[in-house]
């Protein structure tokens, strides 16, 4: 899944990087400093919603834009978590790309 989102949104032409260790990801994430975090709210062993808090509280990634994911309704937990948007799976490919444009301020 990774992978195909990857490849879907560097051909909008956004940068993307892809990360799967979840034991340093707010380390990960500080390091590579990204616009937009697409991130599913169950992770193999963390949860994501768990994630997103730490960044919340996080002076430095406080205010990064998150998009969180699931295959179960979790609007109500992200969007209390702080979370910017959510999406339910399955999402068609342009509904990503279009919270991602609208997250980084390239409206349609």
């Amino acid at each position: 899944m990774l992978t195909l989102l990857g490849t879907l949104l560097d051909m909008e032409g956004f940068q993307v990087v892809k990360i799967d260790k979840f034991d340093t990801i707010v380390d990960d994430i500080r390091k590579e400093d990204p616009d937009v975090i697409l991130m599913d709210v169950h992770l193999e062993d963390k949860d994501g919603i768990e994630i997103l808090m730490v960044l919340r509280h996080d002076s430095q990634l406080k205010k990064k834009k998150v998009i969180m994911s699931s295959g179960m309704d979790k609007r109500y937990e992200s969007n209390k978590a702080g979370a910017d948007d959510f999406l339910m799976k399955p999402y068609m490919p342009d509904e990503l790309i279009g919270k991602v444009k609208q997250l980084v301020g390239q409206v349609n």
